[in-house]
């Protein structure tokens, strides 16, 4: 689903210090809406619960619980996955270098 694959872009871009369940269902929910369409924010928010504890079960699990309550973020101690997510990720959203172009002075002189 498209909601998992959010998640997870949020939190590799969190980083270490992880984010509560209800900042990344605000996210979510953000990125689902649309002129035309408005999801349900609570079904957000229970879908995304559920996702975060249901992955953050064990060790090897690919989300691990920050120590704060209701923080997570992507295990990348024990979780090889979860590396190679933060890895992908990154290199998907750099921006591209492009060849920067002087600027040109198009403005009118009005004393000629």
């Amino acid at each position: 689903m498209t909601y998992d694959k959010q998640i997870l872009q949020i939190l590799t871009e969190v980083g270490e210090k992880g984010i509560s369940v209800q900042l990344m269902a605000k996210h979510v929910y953000n990125l689902n809406s649309s002129l035309f369409f408005t999801p349900d924010y609570e079904e957000i928010r229970t879908y995304v619960q559920q996702f975060l504890l249901k992955n953050s079960k064990s060790s090897l699990s690919l989300v691990e619980a920050t120590g704060k309550r209701g923080f997570y973020r992507l295990n990348t101690q024990n979780n090889a996955d979860a590396r190679q997510l933060m890895i992908e990720f990154r290199e998907s959203h750099q921006p591209e270098d492009k060849e920067e172009k002087p600027d040109i002075d198009l403005s009118l002189d009005l004393f000629a």
